[in-house]
């Protein structure tokens, strides 16, 4: 092999490497999980899930724990269902309370588990049954200022 085959195998090695390094940051700077099969999916239901995304984080003890994997309209129950995928290690106990909050004033919405305390914990496919929707600022305003003490 020749000086110069030798010097065009290196620079095709690199650039294969570099390509490799590239789409590897895209897909985690795009947050997919190709990867990662350690997730399961459970269930929730809300009055309103105004403001939340797919993609939004779970937290459970102010520590992300999964995301929002679907939000779809129930035309039956007139109720937003929401599933999450949350990490394969984490247990959520069956009387466990599902939240949608904000992520400081004008911040993103994420759902905030708070553990209950029973020794029962969701299986795959199961649902947090007691949920709390988001507080609407505008709804709180309004009726503060328009509501009257007569």
């Amino acid at each position: 092999m020749n000086k110069k085959q030798h010097t065009e195998l290196l620079v095709g090695i690199f650039l294969l490497a570099g390509i490799v390094a590239i789409t590897f940051l895209a897909l985690k700077m795009g947050d997919l999980d190709l990867f990662d099969n350690n997730q399961y999916v459970i269930k929730t239901r809300f009055t309103s899930a105004s403001g939340l995304k797919e993609g939004a984080y779970v937290e459970v003890a102010g520590v992300t724990v999964g995301k929002v994997k679907q939000i779809s309209f129930n035309p039956k129950t007139y109720l937003a269902d929401i599933n999450l995928s949350l990490q394969s290690n984490v247990n959520i106990p069956e009387d466990s309370i599902a939240s949608i909050r904000t992520s400081g004033i004008i911040g993103d919405k994420f759902i905030k588990i708070s553990a209950g305390g029973s020794d029962t914990y969701l299986e795959p496919g199961m649902e947090i049954v007691e949920t709390e929707p988001s507080i609407n600022l505008e709804e709180l305003i309004s009726k503060y200022i328009f509501e009257s003490d007569d």
